[in-house]
């Protein structure tokens, strides 16, 4: 075995079989591991003083060092600064030898001995939806109390229009209220009586106002696809119930903001995503994301003024005519149009309406998706396609085993979100595919729904992080926002590490535990790789994008249950300091950040 090898064999973080041993053999593990960390060391001085050469004259100085920290690398043990110059890293390593890079116009930033990490990469949120009403709507995201959150609507009332709709449309759950408990219709309409209210929970159901129901004019074939949840006696209680499509179509009958609001709220929506240390988006499209709702994402990016880079999809928008859809969508799109921050990434998840998560599809539907997937894999497309079930997702696999069978699908990095029960042997089509998954932290909101349905025992390898690992599956790290969860990346990461719900029910077991740096590759690196880019980021390295986030603890230190309240200090996406609180407040760029 090469050195290099056993260095990535032996590197912290990596899943490993423990192995017993005898005293020697354990001695001579010791050695063997401190003779190749003295190689590793040699190897990374050899790579900084190359680095640093760059740097002869005052013209070629760093625009930006970062000193005095803690810069997580991917090898192992953390370096303490690094440069930036023309959007991309030019060295790691001391603090001494990376100032004495600087020149005099070069930008310091003294980290005060705080953690760097990579920028955060999202790899299925659907980030431009959720931009598109971010300013009109009421936020329960991340609230702990029911009070808490009616006092939000009630101070929402105050400042609303009589007569407007004051919209919760996700991102949270009755189980992370202390009181256990959805809100009742009386309840919402005391908080705001002069207005119609609509409060939807995950993608299963919907509170409205006494006359919310008639104000949105809610027509006979919507209205059947729909129930009405009654009490202990028989009376409604105003909450509606249905599957994501029916509640999705309840949503879209809501007033909508004007382009100014959609462009204003991705902006807003945008600047969260930069606080909570994401750098990077990937867009599945979805069916109820029309084509002009991308406009104001084209907007922001042709000014100039994109925070973070983002990865986007397209869905077919009408049922049975998706192929015709995507020929003409794509005439003037090929794949990878765009620049290093905005850039089309093939198919959405919505790839068929007919085989979209469906438990039972007919042989007519499985054809028109191998249909779809040969024009393309013609194309060079790649295409995420959205299951729930692993029972199921056989159909799925069938269809594209057949396709691959006549052209490999694996150069084209097709994935599977959601899939959160995947067994080993899906695991293994999967893999013979190239196919990866998308995983986000779903059962952290609905782990008990399904330990209910299940039993505890079954679920203590879901969803099968390190079994997926170990096989090489390449994996990203997402949170399905905003809808369904909320966006902060590192309640996922709290929840990958530690296995449990928002009740505190434990999930997964010991064995389906990743490293600490293993969780971060999977929200980094891992997520990179579905859009090609893990060659430019995902990692801290010489001649990587620069971007990072300096946060406000040690994520590799500090008790696994601390690591959801992680915010980012400062968020630099390119070499450009797009969010910035604190103590850096002043070390923030303003747009445009190309």
């Amino acid at each position: 075995m090469s050195a290099k090898r056993e260095m990535m064999r032996c590197r912290p973080g990596t899943v490993t079989k423990a192995v017993s041993g005898t005293v020697p053999d354990q001695r001579r593990t010791a050695t063997l591991r401190s003779a190749l960390r003295r190689i590793r060391d040699t190897a990374f001085t050899i790579a900084l003083y190359a680095a640093l050469s760059v740097f002869p004259a005052s013209a070629q100085s760093p625009d930006t060092i970062l000193v005095n920290g803690k810069i997580v690398i991917d090898d192992g043990a953390p370096a303490q600064a690094l440069a930036v110059r023309d959007g991309k890293i030019a060295a790691i390593g001391s603090t001494t030898d990376i100032r004495a890079a600087a020149g005099p116009s070069t930008r310091v930033i003294d980290l005060g001995g705080r953690t760097v990490i990579p920028g955060l990469i999202d790899s299925h949120i659907h980030a431009i939806r959720a931009g598109l009403t971010w300013q009109t709507e009421v936020h329960w995201i991340g609230i702990r109390t029911l009070a808490g959150a009616l006092d939000r609507l009630r101070a929402a009332a105050k400042t609303a229009p009589k007569g407007s709709w004051l919209i919760v449309a996700g991102g949270w759950t009755a189980r992370q209220f202390q009181e256990d408990r959805r809100p009742t219709q009386a309840e919402i309409a005391a908080a705001a009586p002069e207005h119609h209210v609509y409060v939807q929970e995950l993608y299963s159901r919907v509170l409205l106002d006494p006359a919310g129901f008639a104000a949105l004019n809610v027509q006979p074939e919507l209205a059947s696809r729909v129930a009405t949840e009654r009490d202990k006696d028989g009376a409604p209680t105003g909450w509606l119930t249905g599957d994501n499509r029916a509640i999705s179509d309840l949503f879209d009958l809501l007033p909508r903001p004007d382009f100014a609001q959609k462009v204003e709220g991705t902006r807003a929506f945008f600047r969260a995503l930069n606080a909570m240390g994401l750098t990077g988006v990937i867009d599945p499209g979805g069916y109820n994301l029309p084509i002009p709702d991308y406009q104001p994402l084209f907007q922001i990016w042709r000014e100039g003024n994109l925070p973070l880079r983002v990865r986007y999809s397209l869905s077919a928008p009408r049922r049975d005519h998706e192929l015709e859809d995507f020929k003409d969508l794509t005439q003037v799109l090929p794949m990878g149009f765009g620049d290093d921050w905005l850039r089309f990434n093939g198919i959405g998840e919505n790839v068929t309406w007919g085989l979209y998560n469906n438990d039972k599809p007919t042989d007519a539907q499985k054809d028109q998706l191998a249909e779809v997937l040969r024009w393309a894999v013609g194309r060079g497309m790649t295409a995420t396609f959205h299951w729930h079930n692993d029972k199921a997702v056989h159909h799925l696999l069938d269809v594209l085993e057949s396709v691959n069978a006549q052209t490999p699908v694996a150069k084209l990095r097709w994935s599977i979100a959601h899939l959160n029960d995947a067994s080993v042997e899906n695991l293994a089509r999967m893999k013979q595919m190239g196919v990866g998954w998308l995983m986000q932290n779903a059962f952290y909101f609905r782990g008990e729904a399904f330990l209910g349905q299940r039993g505890s025992e079954p679920l203590r390898f879901v969803p099968p992080i390190v079994t997926a690992m170990k096989m090489g599956i390449p994996i990203g790290g997402g949170t399905d926002a905003h809808r369904v969860m909320g966006p902060n990346p590192f309640v996922c990461l709290q929840w990958m590490l530690d296995g449990k719900t928002l009740g505190g029910a434990v999930m997964r077991g010991p064995q389906e535990i990743p490293s600490r740096l293993d969780a971060l590759r999977i929200y980094t690196q891992g997520s990179a790789w579905f859009v090609f880019d893990e060659d430019k980021r995902g990692s801290l390295a010489a001649g990587k994008l620069a971007d990072l986030v300096v946060l406000d603890r040690d994520y590799l230190t500090v008790p696994v249950d601390e690591i959801g309240g992680t915010v980012s200090l400062l968020t630099m996406v390119g070499g450009r300091v797009v969010y910035a609180g604190g103590p850096f407040a002043s070390d923030e760029d303003r747009p445009p950040f190309r």
